[in-house]
């Protein structure tokens, strides 16, 4: 009796310490997956960065030709508009170097009998003093007095070449720009917003600024750099 008896009592606590180890293990699976839930609660959201810069780069693709029905001639008036066209560069300022010929083409047809040729040049004004160069666009109906007709697409382009130097804190601003957004859902929700979950940058875009420019086929220097990130942020 006595052997049994302490048999049933070894039983009695091998059964206590297996409860109360499947009741550990169950809180502690349970807690687990509480926390792993907790850690998948997350917000997606997208914050926006603007900022005003000034192009620092102006180029210039000039096209302008001359027809006629003597190779000659017209080769000459070719070279009347282009020495007409450097001195007016000149007289504004420019450096020589700052005009550069980038390409030529002659065209020859039949017209009423008669060869017609007609010469197209193309030069490339590239300069980095943009206040230069908008006196250039201001003054170019001096061109047109000089004898010199521009055909379309002659028109000046500005360019912001800058834009590494300004990216980093562009992206700062967007993330935190992303995390006010996050906070305020976060707030509606009753929660609060964690660590970075995962974050996407988005390309950046420079255009002309809000109304400027666009008219005509005309471009501005005042330009808008713009980038927006998609961020997940954990919420606790």
């Amino acid at each position: 009796m006595g052997w049994t008896s302490d048999r049933n009592k070894v039983a009695l606590a091998g059964a206590g310490l297996l409860a109360i180890g499947m009741i550990t293990g169950g809180y502690l699976l349970g807690d687990g997956l509480k926390r792993a839930h907790a850690a998948d609660r997350s917000v997606t959201v997208r914050g926006l960065a603007e900022k005003d810069v000034t192009a620092d780069l102006a180029t210039r693709t000039i096209a302008y030709s001359a027809n006629g029905f003597d190779l000659p001639t017209v080769r000459a008036e070719i070279d009347a508009n282009t020495a007409q066209l450097r001195d007016y560069f000149t007289r504004l300022g420019f450096k020589a170097t700052d005009l550069q010929p980038i390409g030529a083409g002659v065209n020859q047809y039949i017209s009423n009998g008669q060869n017609q040729i007609t010469i197209t040049q193309r030069m490339l004004l590239r300069t980095t003093d943009i206040a230069r160069a908008q006196r250039a666009v201001a003054q170019q109906f001096d061109l047109v007095k000089r004898g010199v007709t521009l055909q379309e697409g002659s028109g000046m382009r500005y360019s912001f070449t800058k834009l590494n130097d300004i990216k980093p804190q562009m992206v700062a601003d967007a993330t935190k720009d992303a995390r006010a957004s996050a906070e305020q859902f976060a707030k509606d929700s009753g929660t609060s917003v964690g660590g970075i979950k995962s974050a996407t940058q988005g390309y950046f875009s420079i255009d002309a600024r809000d109304g400027e420019g666009g008219e005509g086929g005309t471009d501005t220097p005042n330009k808008k750099v713009r980038v927006v990130t998609t961020v997940d942020f954990y919420l606790k």
